[in-house]
């Protein structure tokens, strides 16, 4: 009898491999995040302001300690030589560099406070302190220093630049030589014991951020930007999201304390910008405060449920865009905290608006949003001559319509017109038909969780069935769930989003049977396109393919605009004067765009309903790039 064995040098190798590959992961994200801090820099005025303080003082902090290491206090790590000659004058220039650094760089904080005061800027008492700190303890530095050049008179002086310009000054106000040695050790004195209480008050203060966003920045999850935390075991888990501070995971409580209340993310948060009544920089910071209020130290009254009233923040406002994400500089996801909470409401207390129980009992009872009856969901196809596919059959293609396509009447056309292409293009696909389940994406971000998982199940298990290379999908919502979230439920597939597909066999549209669209086209991003699956180029270059003159509005790409529909905002009516696809239609309308194109059937969903609303339908005009494409080569 053989039996086959694995040489176990081989596993332990692979291990290796996985273990050196997360700490070149954190090590990547520590310098990048927290060294490089390139996302500080997305802001110009803050970017330098940020820089100037931090690598002043980090500066600082490397000389001091090269200062200090001379004492034998420190044997056997003690340096046994300071820096000499060249390099010592080296080391005075890059310390008083350090030390403008900070002095320009507080100055520019003073500024953007007490003047230009942006709106988002959280404000608390701690700011001032800490500025003003840092601000004593380099004038107290360089005084040290100008009395030390008055007393000594080296001949290097001028290497210390900005020490000798004080001292000269003081010098012209007639300070001797005596009175600076004798007021040498006061002013060392000084700086010494302002930089200790600095020191000390660091948990204390906002300075705190210098070890939890580094520390946030290694430890946060490593998931795919677009997939949500999967709720293990969810028919035997006894707490599902979060009710109260302590349901919290433990990084995600990391997370809290991270926050630094620059308030980058509520700059560019649509619902925040709309007037609605959220922000993520105070729905953070309020799960803070109860973090550090009822757990630092432990709370015997019990915890506070967190609800709206008690956070202050419409947890229904958030459209899980991701605007917020690609801003933070500590990589905190105010986005999962929300679900987090919708999740306790909508799983544990039952606690929704009336908006939100109906769309879930539609897909209880109906399997999709919309409400509509399932044998409905093929409707769109009649006289298409469309493949529908059944167990064991095979197909290049599987083309995974959506709720959207199926359902919606404005949809049912783009779809259409796509069919239409790919016929076109005689490409081998094939459709789920009646079969088709929900994606469960609308459910899973309205915090049903359960839901999300029995619809995921249902589908792996049909997509299973058939013999298929990829799935392609309409729906930039389908397509992130399909390719992030499905691998938690054992669902691995190559998924494409229709526009890449469209791309990839555009060679086949060569003859061009119309005269296309013309007058002003504006491509409006989608978020889960573009910010959370990083698909900026492909529908572009379809719309430069079909010869459109094509522009970008003002706030595209990474940086795009809402429409809000994302996080089941879709469902969830809105005050008239804070409608999110209403300030992006005027966005568009202000940019002089005649034709919107867009990539997802939410955004063309919630962009005609702007244009009916604001009564503008003869000035602007919306189309789906499939139709856009079938305008000129259909």
């Amino acid at each position: 009898m053989s039996a086959v064995t694995s040489n176990p040098s081989s596993v332990i190798s692979k291990k290796q491999q996985v273990q050196w590959g997360k700490v070149w992961d954190w090590t990547k994200e520590l310098l990048i995040h927290a060294v490089a801090q390139v996302r500080i820099w997305k802001k110009a005025y803050g970017g330098i302001m940020h820089f100037l303080i931090f690598w002043g003082v980090t500066i600082q902090v490397i000389g001091t300690a090269i200062n200090i290491m001379q004492m034998a206090l420190f044997i056997p790590w003690a340096l046994e030589n300071f820096p000499r000659n060249t390099a010592y004058l080296v080391y005075e220039f890059l310390m008083d560099l350090g030390g403008v650094f900070i002095l320009i760089g507080i100055t520019m904080a003073f500024i953007r406070r007490l003047v230009i005061k942006p709106s988002y800027l959280g404000s608390k008492w701690d700011d001032y302190y800490v500025l003003s700190m840092f601000l004593l303890i380099a004038i107290a530095g360089f005084f040290n220093e100008s009395m030390r050049l008055i007393a000594a008179n080296p001949q290097w002086r001028n290497i210390s630049f900005f020490g000798n310009l004080v001292a000269k000054g003081l010098e012209g106000l007639g300070l001797s030589r005596e009175m600076a040695f004798r007021l040498q050790p006061i002013f060392l004195l000084t700086h010494i014991g302002l930089a200790v209480t600095l020191t000390a008050s660091l948990p204390f203060t906002k300075l705190r951020h210098l070890v939890m966003t580094p520390l946030n920045v290694i430890l946060h999850p490593r998931r795919k930007m677009g997939a949500l935390e999967k709720i293990e075991d969810i028919e035997e888990a006894e707490v599902l999201g979060a009710s109260k501070i302590n349901e919290f995971s433990s990084l995600q409580l990391l997370s809290f304390e991270a926050c630094l209340d620059c308030g980058r993310c509520e700059d560019v948060c649509p619902a925040t910008m709309a007037g609605m009544e959220y922000s993520p920089r105070t729905l953070i910071q309020s799960l803070r405060g109860y973090f550090a209020n009822e757990l630092i130290p432990p709370n015997e009254k019990g915890f506070v449920e967190l609800t709206e009233e008690t956070v202050k923040e419409d947890l229904w406002g958030c459209t899980t865009c991701g605007a917020c994400l690609t801003r933070c500089p500590a990589l905190i996801n105010p986005p999962e905290q929300v679900i987090e909470l919708r999740r306790s409401q909508v799983l544990m207390t039952g606690q929704m608006s009336k908006q939100v129980g109906d769309t879930l009992r539609n897909f209880e009872r109906q399997g999709n949003p919309w409400g509509m009856p399932p044998e409905n969901r093929m409707a769109w196809a009649e006289g298409l001559n469309v493949r529908e596919l059944a167990v064991g059959d095979e197909v290049d293609v599987l083309l995974y319509i959506g709720c959207a396509g199926a359902y919606d009447d404005r949809n049912k056309k783009v779809t259409q017109a796509f069919v239409r292409l790919l016929q076109k293009a005689e490409v081998d696909f094939g459709v789920l038909g009646f079969d088709e389940m929900c994606c469960g994406e609308t459910a899973r971000r309205m915090g049903n969780e359960y839901l999300f998982q029995v619809f995921a199940e249902q589908n792996i298990d049909l997509f299973n069935s058939i013999k298929f290379k990829r799935i392609v999908t309409q729906c930039p919502h389908c397509f992130n769930t399909l390719k992030n979230e499905y691998p938690q439920m054992g669902g691995n597939y190559e998924v494409l989003h229709y526009s890449e597909f469209l791309k990839e066999i555009s060679a086949k549209f060569v003859s061009a049977n119309g005269n296309g669209i013309t007058g002003r086209l504006a491509y409006h991003d989608s978020c889960y396109l573009g910010r959370y699956n990083n698909v900026f180029d492909a529908p572009r270059e379809l719309l430069d393919l079909a010869k459109t003159n094509r522009f970008e509005l003002p706030r595209h790409g990474e940086n795009s605009f809402c429409c809000g529909a994302g996080g089941g905002g879709m469902w969830v009516e809105t005050d008239p004067s804070t409608r999110i696809n209403q300030k992006r239609l005027q966005q568009a309308l202000d940019a002089k765009a005649e034709v919107v194109a867009t990539a997802c059937p939410y955004c063309l969903i919630m962009l005609e309903d702007a244009v009916r609303s604001k009564g503008v339908g003869e000035s602007i005009h919306l189309m789906d790039i499939a139709e856009v494409l079938e305008e000129k080569f259909g």
